[in-house]
């Protein structure tokens, strides 16, 4: 859209917000490393969204809040609020829209608070590869010797699960920058899935839904309040969002030595990929690149099939820049600091996935690589 469209926008989203009793507004932080911290202001209609993005951005002290002083980057979200389908540019009620040269971003006509989150992981895949820091779509823990491992994917390929591993120490689930400090989580909290989940399967993201977690599509018992996880009758896609501090072996501040393991994830359906590769760096490039997983029910509205997908460098929703540059960033940072690259297949091998038209016993669950992974 043109500046003139943005700016129509931004107008309707700041009447609007104006015309309400209560808004609400968060000072938070991106990054943990303290030499490119990014200051973002988050001024919303819900308490809702208010709360989501205290969990997941980084919660800054009393002393910072006092001189927090101007933000890097402000977010108006009017989502409540539809945008005017007769607007220039506009395709629905729906506009979210990001002014890098202003720094604001502005969104109407849908309440999905991961707009806010996934919006501020766009900007930062701009303004970090700025600086020569390399901004990316992983999960990443660390073993108690030191040694940190990226795991990079797309969403539901596994980068909550294995990175909230309860021999290491968690730095964060989604969203890291590399610089020559070392890794960093750009934020303060995990979003994880809910579906099934058991306090067998994931005990650390299971005693980390308690007070001030926030759950989204989940169904619950109204008189007992007891959740049933099990339950996908509004949607597969169920998570919880809560902050980093619930997982009680997340290393604070979330930052850490050069990653010795880079893991790149696909959950592939089709039963081709063999459960762990090693690879060589063009390899571990030209798999960044083509970001290869196959689509199941749980990440996509109205998947039901799977479906092969390419998303470059497992995230082209929020990349800013040519893939090339994020990948040639990748390789020449294993390349300085020695990291190891590695294809793992989160989903089946051996066999295509239950929905195909196959007996049963030819199947081989046993085969299941995600659950082999741990």
């Amino acid at each position: 859209m043109d500046e003139h469209t943005f700016l129509t926008n931004r107008e309707r989203a700041v009447d609007y917000l104006n015309s309400l009793d209560k808004v609400y507004v968060n000072d938070q932080f991106l990054n943990w490393d303290p030499e490119n911290r990014i200051k973002v202001r988050i001024i919303s209609a819900r308490a809702y969204h208010s709360l989501f993005m205290h969990n997941m951005c980084i919660r800054p002290t009393e002393e910072e809040l006092e001189s927090f002083g101007t933000p890097d980057f402000t977010i108006y979200n009017a989502g409540k609020f539809p945008c005017n389908r007769y607007t220039h540019y506009m395709t629905s009620s729906t506009s979210v829209d990001i002014n890098l040269g202003r720094r604001e971003m502005v969104i109407l006509g849908t309440q999905y608070a991961g707009e806010m989150k996934k919006g501020l992981f766009g900007v930062m895949h701009y303004l970090m590869p700025k600086r020569r820091i390399l901004s990316l779509h992983s999960g990443c823990n660390m073993g108690r010797d030191g040694d940190v491992a990226l795991f990079f994917g797309l969403s539901g390929t596994g980068k909550t699960t294995l990175s909230t591993d309860h021999n290491r120490l968690l730095i964060g689930d989604d969203e890291h920058c590399w610089s020559d400090n070392g890794v960093s989580n750009i934020e303060g909290g995990c979003y994880a899935k809910c579906i099934d989940l058991s306090r067998e399967k994931e005990p650390d993201i299971w005693n980390a839904i308690k007070f001030g977690t926030v759950l989204e599509n989940v169904v619950f018992d109204e008189h007992t309040r007891e959740v049933d996880y099990t339950d996908k009758s509004v949607t597969e896609n169920t998570r919880a969002a809560y902050p980093i501090e619930y997982i009680p072996n997340a290393k604070i501040p979330c930052v850490g030595p050069h990653p010795k393991n880079v893991i790149l994830l696909a959950c592939d359906a089709f039963g081709v990929l063999p459960p762990v590769s090693k690879l060589n760096l063009a390899q571990t490039m030209y798999h960044f690149i083509s970001g290869y997983t196959a689509l199941v029910a749980g990440t996509e509205d109205g998947i039901k099939e799977p479906q092969a997908t390419f998303s470059a460098c497992f995230g082209a929703a929020f990349i800013m820049l040519h893939p090339t540059k994020y990948a040639a960033m990748l390789a020449e940072k294993m390349q300085t600091y020695g990291a190891t690259g590695w294809l793992v297949n989160t989903g089946w091998s051996g066999g295509r996935c239950d929905p195909y038209p196959y007996p049963c016993n030819e199947i081989p669950h046993d085969h299941h690589a995600y659950d082999c992974m741990r």
